[in-house]
């Protein structure tokens, strides 16, 4: 039996405002938008070809919307690979995606931190090559 991670649930304040981040900023592909009713819509987006889809979904109570942001803790939480390090946080930096240190060299690879558009932290991330 093969499995992968095909879908991770975000929540969202609103589902334009994460589009406008997600696919506009970071240059993630929409996948899906489909309207649910009563103001749901099934987004979906996708940051390229073998990696796991996001469903950005819209907080609906208040207990939901306190969590906008937050899903990891205050930790990095999600991991954007990158085979294009130096051009991809270059292109990031300049849509106005903020990185929260310089980008560093470790063992494993290169490395930034950034936040979403609600403060969720990522990591870019080119991992060295076993080449490398």
């Amino acid at each position: 039996m093969a499995r992968h991670l095909a879908l991770l649930s975000l929540l969202v304040r609103d589902y334009d405002e994460a589009l406008a981040f997600y696919v506009g900023k970071l240059g993630f592909s929409l996948v899906e938008d489909s309207d649910m009713g009563g103001g749901k819509r099934w987004v979906v987006v996708s940051p390229g070809l073998g990696g796991s889809r996001f469903l950005l979904a819209k907080a609906a109570d208040a207990v939901q919307a306190a969590m906008v942001g937050g899903q990891g803790g205050g930790r990095v939480w999600l991991f954007l690979h990158t085979d294009d390090f130096a051009g991809d946080h270059a292109r990031l930096t300049a849509a106005g995606v903020r990185f929260l240190e310089e980008p560093r060299h470790e063992a494993y690879g290169s490395v930034a931190v950034f936040e979403d558009v609600y403060g969720n932290r990522w990591d870019l991330l080119q991992p060295k090559t076993k080449a490398e």
